[in-house]
């Protein structure tokens, strides 16, 4: 069954939220709610809290939707009135509040109303599936799951999917194969136990760091900073993830993890320390309220981060903790770190050693095998490793000698006493079953991960910053992977490398990388180094250097796909532009940002975006292209999405998208098998600008905003600079540039500007703290 229409039921945030995401797939959906009443009375806009949701949709931020047009594919209602409509859908989700008795309601009408392929699932977080539906008919029971997104959808990339031994596999695998191609998920499936996967294990695990951390006497930032960078935890940590998820959501999930059984250990964490429950009773419900354990306080016209004393409940400056013992998991390593007599390290050992003992016994209740709890902890908060991961980075014979150590009576989980969890045969990666044999971790249908290649064969090329890989089928893979994937000398010599090597012994070329951003840019630390040596050869090299090798690769005698997601700055989106196509992932983060360091695009930037501009039919008139290419460098544009950056025109509409990452490299490398047919490298294009006039009226533009303080003094010079490459200089417009021309005002240009003591200001000032400098 191919799900072409789909209704969410409850649009609160979250079931609005999974509308907006699946209007994101190109799906239509409908979403639909209660009749609100005012004083016993129902309103007159029976559709009022759905609207209103969407209205929401538009203004939130992070945004929900990929694009703004994609809420014209949210059809609202509410349930008296449209419930009817749900006859012709593939797929309802109920997503109203946790109330067993409600949910039941709705499922009889349903049942009553949807067609016998209909599959109807609920996005509940705590409730069992065996609870759901009983009562319902069988028919109906074999139509039911629960798909359990996380919030916000669109961001997170977990669906766990808990069915019953009747649910129909065909339509289990309908709603797997939707999710992931069209949704973008990676889906697990959990069996049907309080809390699934996710929330079993990270609920426990937030809860123990929240209790210790009061009773070990912590700072909030000690404990976030032990518990996030050593395990490979986001810097949230768990403090900072409270007040994410919002500290009064806590009880509630506490409350329903009562029903687990007896001898759970979730029982014995259930108490909350009492400033916890004084904080939400004052409104410090975390980022959504006045604050949480973290907040933001006007000081002296500023906003100053501050953070509450867990003893005294005051609050005070926060303050980044500086731990020898952060450097010695760093330099050293796991053990070493756990082993520390340090009040900080017993802290993380008593949080992550409850954690992964509670999670080992765990299995096989809530899953039945240990890549699904991997998985889940992975996607679902974000972990680098996921528990049985990590025990095998940790060491797990060390591990279960140190609980033994700590604690001779401690009961050892039995699938804690096998060898490791993972292990490399052959060239594939091998997780341990429960019954101790090793089997190839499960790929979905489509995926293709450049960490299984690196498992199967060595680089072609290589160094420090960058790698070339054969994917098969004649097709080569270029990665770079030096830190934030930043362009250096060598990325640079190894690109050039490899256009040569493709030439000889392959067809196509993607690149790609399988890090969560594809480049944050040329790496400044090198520009500043020529700088501070006032060696203006050296810069105007390297830029010599960027452009020739951006430039062969557009001319390269095969295509060449780029494959990006995530952040794409500066130059990780010059490359872009001078690639042959570009196959996306949809969260694509990518802009032409060098203004904000004071310079201006170097390495054929302004080139490529200029030919778009001047290429782009709706853009009529010789200045209008300029101005366009103008406002969106200048102003330091960035995509929010794949889709927005085919607005902006960082990507052609005969680019693609992809919403599954894991999909990306297999899509990019079709996509460069099909170009290689018959392949013919583009033709060079002449530039047509228009000089001295367009720069008069872009100086004009720039002053005018300056005048009404919407820039500063040094962006309207480093405006200037960048008018002076889009127009073409001194050029006449009778007199064509050639791409040569345009890059030499560019290299021009750029090697005048970076001597300019406000572009050292700003450059100083990204190094030093990742932020750009309005000088």
């Amino acid at each position: 069954m191919n799900i072409e229409k789909v209704a969410v039921i409850g649009a609160g945030v979250m079931g609005a939220s999974i509308a907006a995401h699946i209007s994101n797939a190109g799906i239509p959906v409908y979403l639909l709610d209660i009749v609100p009443k005012e004083d016993g009375t129902k309103v007159k806009n029976r559709n009022v809290i759905a609207e209103t949701a969407v209205k929401q949709l538009l203004k939130a931020n992070p945004a929900p939707l990929m694009h703004k047009k994609n809420a014209r594919l949210i059809t609202t209602g509410n349930i008296e009135d449209h419930l009817d409509l749900l006859a012709e859908v593939d797929w309802v989700i109920e997503a109203v509040i946790e109330n067993l008795a409600i949910k039941q309601q709705i499922y009889a009408q349903l049942e009553k109303i949807c067609h016998s392929g209909t599959v109807i699932s609920s996005n509940t977080s705590t409730l069992p599936l065996r609870q759901l539906v009983d009562g319902l008919s069988t028919e109906f029971q074999s139509r039911f799951m629960i798909t359990h997104f996380f919030n916000p959808p669109r961001y997170m990339r977990l669906l766990e999917l808990v069915s019953s031994d009747i649910t129909q596999e065909s339509l289990i695998s309908s709603v797997r194969v939707f999710a992931e191609k069209k949704l973008g998920k990676s889906c697990v499936e959990c069996k049907d136990t309080m809390g699934f996967i996710a929330n079993r294990i990270g609920i426990y695990w937030v809860q123990c760091g929240l209790l210790e951390a009061f009773k070990q006497g912590l700072t909030v930032e000690e404990a976030d900073a032990v518990l996030g960078a050593p395990f490979g935890i986001p810097k949230t940590g768990v403090f900072g993830l409270l007040d994410l998820v919002g500290l009064d959501l806590i009880p509630h999930i506490m409350e329903s993890m009562k029903q687990l059984p007896a001898g759970d250990a979730f029982h014995q964490i259930n108490d909350m320390p009492e400033l916890f429950t004084q904080m939400i009773s004052d409104g410090y419900t975390g980022r959504k309220g006045k604050g949480g354990f973290y907040r933001l306080n006007k000081q002296g016209g500023k906003r100053v981060k501050e953070s509450i004393s867990l003893q005294t409940g005051e609050y005070s400056k926060s303050e980044r903790p500086v731990l020898d013992c952060l450097n010695i998991a760093r330099k050293q390593g796991l053990q070493d770190f756990l082993s520390l007599d340090d009040k900080n390290a017993i802290y993380a050992w008593t949080v992550m050693s409850k954690t992964l003992l509670y999670t080992a016994r765990l299995m096989p209740e809530i899953a039945n095998d240990i890549t699904a709890v991997d998985e889940a902890m992975r996607l679902g908060y974000n972990w680098q490793f996921g528990p049985f991961e990590l025990l095998d980075k940790i060491g797990l014979e060390w591990f279960v000698n140190k609980v033994q150590q700590d604690n001779s009576g401690e009961q050892i989980p039995e699938i804690l006493s096998a060898q490791n969890f993972y292990k490399t045969a052959s060239g594939v990666l091998e997780y341990r079953s429960l019954s101790n044999e090793y089997l190839p971790v499960p790929r979905a249908e489509g995926v293709l991960l450049l960490a299984d290649i690196k498992l199967q064969k060595q680089a072609i090329l290589e160094n420090d910053s960058a790698s070339l890989w054969d994917i098969g089928e004649g097709v080569a893979c270029f990665e770079f992977h030096s830190k934030m994937n930043t362009f250096d000398r060598d990325t640079l010599g190894l690109l050039k490398q490899s256009i040569n090597r493709v030439e000889q012994d392959f067809v196509a070329l993607v690149i790609h990388n399988d890090a969560d951003n594809f480049s944050a840019g040329a790496n400044l630390s090198l520009l500043m180094t020529a700088i501070d040596q006032q060696d203006w050869n050296s810069v105007g090299d390297l830029i010599q250097q960027g452009q020739q090798t951006f430039l062969a690769l557009k001319y390269a005698p095969f295509p060449v796909v780029a494959a990006p997601t995530g952040f794409a700055f500066g130059g990780g989106c010059e490359v872009l532009l001078h690639c042959d196509a570009i196959q996306a992932h949809a969260e694509l983060y990518t802009g032409l940002v060098e203004v904000g360091v004071g310079l201006v695009p170097g390495w054929g930037g302004c080139k490529e975006y200029l030919g778009r501009c001047l290429q782009n039919q709706s853009i009529g008139g010789p200045i209008p292209p300029v101005v366009k290419a103008f406002q969106t460098i200048a102003m330091a544009q960035v995509s929010k999405s794949a889709f927005e950056a085919k607005d902006l025109l960082y990507l052609s509409y005969s680019d693609d998208i992809t919403m599954n990452k894991n999909h990306l490299l297999a899509d990019a490398k079709a996509k460069a098998l099909a170009l290689s047919e018959n392949y013919k490298p583009p033709e060079a294009i002449d530039y047509k600008l228009p000089g001295h006039t367009a720069k008069v009226l872009l100086d004009m533009t720039t002053k005018a905003f300056r005048a009404v303080g919407k820039i500063t003094a040094y962006d309207v010079e480093v405006a200037d600079s960048l008018a002076t490459v889009l127009t073409g200089g001194d050029c006449d417009m009778l007199e064509p540039l050639s791409e040569q021309a345009v890059l030499d005002l560019e290299r021009t240009v750029f090697t005048s500007i970076v001597q300019q003591e406000g572009t050292l200001a700003r450059l100083e000032h990204m190094l030093k703290t990742g932020k750009p400098l309005r000088n």
